[in-house]
């Protein structure tokens, strides 16, 4: 079914005729035969509005009861069941009563185009997604009901409905738009001359924006002439901070600007792992962008200036969107900022805005290292030799008179312990405290909080100074062993991952079991879709938390293309973990398609099998079979004919070659029918114990009398078997031989017991078969060497071995010694395991 066309009619702001602009297009549509509706339209009490709907048929409205009141909504399934060409509705960004089935009417719109119903509808360009923020701030109002743009710039048409703000105002005026009580206040706030200007401003220039995109796509197709003006990429630099979204919808609004814009909302993220950034905000940024048509990307870099360049560069990118700095005054002293270094290093290819938002100069958590990564004990231990290491120190100093440099050599070797225990605020208190003790007890004058000489001022200084020097390199050194061991833990994680999914040996939920494990989740799922309206599907799923359908609802989703997630619930992941857990992400992509190249591939192999079996098949109908029909029906035709007397002699030998041609395909026939049981598995031996001596004599009756001979032992154990199934697998290995031995040569049948075992062993003294073709006889028909076309259609062999394997047995072809073939036949013993056990076999002689 072809999908329905899509027309909107776009105005700056109610009141300017959308809605007429619409009705009026219907009553032209109906009066060129076309099949029209109305599924809702809202005339808001407009005189001239409502007349348009008289001689329109109107499906009629579905009632829904929501807190103590009742609304009225669009009946989407009466609509879909009345199936007109054309169907009307009103307001695409209209927000429905809960109870409905789509939450938004454009869902309503997306079911009517799916089902191939044609729909023009109404917008007002302060209703798209991307705007909201602009118009808020020429109004002051929200607009709490949106449209994603995407849905607007995917239909087929849009026709924009423009009116002056004088003349949308005398409408006002005049009632035409408002119930009168409402016309004064409208007037004075959203309808006043300066708000309309600049909606209609908006409309325009998103239309326009549009019909530049349609001129550029069919100069394209057309090939008119080459397009000149490059593509408008931007940039969107991210901090993890609130102010990301106001970023972004800048940024989409400057890319729609320019035909076929493109929106990289990229966030630069230190390679020591320490951020401020909140994952639950970049995940909410990311889905944002992705919503208005745009892309997420995380990049690695210690100089976020020189990355966030790099990327724009490597991308094409025009322009680069940045939020005004967000550090307070006295944090510039730290360097001029982003924006800034960003700003002067741009260079004249690249446009740099700096935007403004709510959280310009409210501060900015610096990222400090986290004495936890010392470990608990270690504080401890830091805090005590740093608060009552100097106390205890001058204690011990009052007893003997060291001089002033030794002094404050054992306090610096304090301060220093100190920070090898606890770290930089450890050593920060014993530097204080050791301070203040040697200014009052060894600095002249004593016993006073003064300095006489100010060579002691700078020896207190450069004490200090170098506690908190060893402090910071402990730090550092802290960190940095932090980092190292997790980038190691992180490193074994992927090459174990890698091993395993390159080798094979992990499936997609013991891979989501790892992720679980790993991570410290509750549960783990791989959602999938098909197309970016389609609903999600879980392709595999591990743990006991709750259900997630769609990524949005897990504590942690990561995009694994664009119709993939990894979705996690149990915690929210610090960012540092995001990086492994993409990793894991894109293997269990791999791993599922894997699991469905490789469930293809065993279709097709199954179905190449078949194709084989049922070639071999026909070329065995074609020939094999048809011969001994044709000699049957030869014999029968000479027999029946009138025109010729047949001895008794040659009516005998007629007669004889009609039996023998009959033997012969009810053999044939047998075989193909016991193949297509192997091959469809239907084979179920009646396994009970019996003598071989009952069983292996009657399977000779079918070769010429002297062509075999027989050494079956009475005191042979008895065999569990298939007494039919064995007397056939016998049947088909003697007349194999038969067939094979020279004139004079007969074929001997000898039995044998061999520990839990009887081996039966069919030996001939014909030409014999090489190693290398010894188990592709076994295969279903195959023919050795020069066999002829009428020595039968290879099945014999394929049947005997099937026919073992089935009892529990096994057969092996082995040469004779002195030339020729042995096939062995080993069947397992009465009482015996029903595991046979061939390893370690001494070396046999034919008999």
């Amino acid at each position: 079914m072809a999908r329905g066309k899509l027309r909107i009619h776009l105005g700056a702001a109610p009141g300017v005729g959308k809605t007429y602009a619409m009705l009026s297009e219907a009553h032209r549509r109906v009066g060129r035969g076309t099949d029209c509706v109305v599924g809702f339209v809202e005339h808001h009490g407009r005189p001239r509005t409502e007349v348009m709907l008289h001689g329109l048929e109107q499906v009629p409205r579905r009632e829904l009861e929501y807190r103590g009141g009742v609304f009225p909504e669009m009946d989407l399934d009466a609509v879909l069941a009345r199936r007109p060409q054309v169907a009307l509705v009103d307001e695409l960004a209209h927000t429905n009563v809960p109870g409905s089935r789509n939450a938004k009417r454009w869902q309503d719109v997306e079911e009517l185009l799916a089902a191939g119903i044609d729909v023009v509808s109404t917008v007002n360009i302060q209703h798209l997604e991307s705007l909201g923020d602009v118009v808020e701030s020429i109004t002051g109002v929200r607009q709490q009901e949106t449209v994603p743009d995407e849905v607007v710039r995917r239909a087929d048409q849009v026709e924009l409905v423009d009116m002056t703000p004088e003349a949308l105002r005398r409408r006002m005026a005049h009632g035409n738009i408002y119930q009168p009580d409402k016309v004064d206040a409208a007037l004075s706030n959203y309808f006043r001359p300066g708000n309309l200007t600049a909606l209609r401003e908006l409309a325009l220039l998103w239309v326009a924006d549009r019909v530049d995109a349609h001129l550029t796509q069919y100069r394209s197709e057309h090939r008119v002439s080459a397009i000149w003006g490059s593509r408008e990429r931007i940039v969107v630099g991210l901090t993890g901070g609130p102010e990301g979204r106001t970023l972004i919808r800048r940024g989409a609004r400057l890319a729609e600007k320019g035909a076929g814009g493109e929106v990289l909302a990229v966030y630069i993220a230190r390679s020591d792992g320490l951020t401020s950034a909140s994952p639950k905000e970049l995940a909410l940024q990311r889905t944002l962008v992705e919503d208005l048509g745009g892309t997420f990307h995380h990049v690695v870099g210690d100089d976020i200036p020189a990355a966030l360049l790099a990327f724009a560069r490597g991308a094409n990118a025009t322009q680069i969107v940045l939020g005004s700095s967000r550090r307070k005054t006295w944090q510039y002293v730290f360097g001029p900022g982003v924006g800034a270094t960003v700003a002067r290093e741009s260079g004249p290819d690249l446009d740099v805005h700096i935007v403004t938002h709510d959280e310009v100069a409210k501060g900015r958590g610096l990222p400090v290292a986290r004495g936890a990564r010392l470990g608990h004990s270690r504080r401890v231990w830091g805090w005590i030799a740093g608060v009552a290491g100097p106390p205890l120190l001058a204690v011990l100093l009052n007893t003997v008179d060291l001089g002033l440099a030794n002094d404050m050599l054992l306090f610096l070797a304090l301060t220093v312990a100190a920070a090898l225990l606890g770290g930089l605020l450890p050593a920060l208190a014993s530097a204080a405290v050791g301070s203040l003790l040697l200014n009052y007890f060894y600095t002249p004058p004593l016993h006073r909080w003064t300095i006489a000489d100010p060579k002691n001022i700078v020896a207190i200084v450069i004490f200090v100074a170098v506690g908190v020097a060893v402090a910071s390199v402990v730090d550092l050194a802290a960190r940095r062993t932090h980092q190292a061991a997790r980038l190691r833990a992180e490193s074994e994680i992927l090459a174990f991952l890698a091993g395993n999914v390159l080798r094979g040996e992990t499936g997609l939920e013991d891979l989501l079991e790892r992720v679980r494990e790993t991570f410290g989740m509750e549960s783990a799922a791989l959602l999938e879709r098909a197309g970016d309206v389609e609903p999600w599907t879980c392709a595999g799923r591990v743990g006991r938390g709750r259900p997630v359908e769609r990524p949005d609802q897990a504590d942690v989703d990561i995009p694994v293309g664009d119709h993939m997630a990894l979705a996690l619930t149990g915690r929210v992941l610090p960012a540092e973990d995001r990086r492994v857990l993409a990793a894991f992400a894109a293997q269990a992509a791999v791993v599922l398609d894997r699991r469905r190249l490789q469930e293809e591939a065993d279709r097709a192999r199954t179905l190449a099998e078949g194709n084989r079996i049922r070639t071999a098949l026909l070329a065995a109908v074609s020939h094999d079979l048809r011969t001994p029909l044709a000699g049957i029906k030869a014999a029968v035709t000479s027999l029946r004919s009138e025109d010729v007397e047949w001895s008794e002699e040659d009516r005998a030998e007629l007669l004889e070659g009609i039996e023998e041609g009959a033997d012969r395909l009810d053999h044939l026939v047998g075989n193909l029918l016991d193949m297509s049981r192997l091959q469809t598995g239907t084979v179920t031996p009646l396994i009970r114990e019996i003598d071989l001596d009952e069983v292996v004599p009657m399977a000779l009756g079918g070769v010429p009398e002297g062509s075999a001979g027989l050494d079956v032992p009475e005191t042979l154990p008895m065999v569990a078997v298939d007494p039919g199934l064995l007397e056939r697998a016998v049947a088909n290995l003697v007349e194999n031989a038969v067939k094979y031995s020279p004139p004079g040569a007969p074929v001997l049948v000898a039995a044998s017991a061999l520990a839990d075992r009887v081996e039966v062993r069919v030996v001939d003294r014909g030409p014999g078969v090489p190693d290398e073709a010894k188990e592709r006889i076994f295969e279903p028909f195959q023919r050795h060497g020069d066999a002829p076309r009428g020595a039968g259609v290879g099945l014999g062999l394929a049947v005997a071995r099937g026919f073992a394997e089935a009892m529990g047995g096994t057969l092996n072809a082995e040469d004779t010694p002195g030339g020729g073939l042995t096939m062995v036949l080993t069947l397992r013993a009465a009482g015996a395991r029903p595991e046979l056990q061939p390893a370690a076999e001494p070396e046999r002689q034919a008999s």
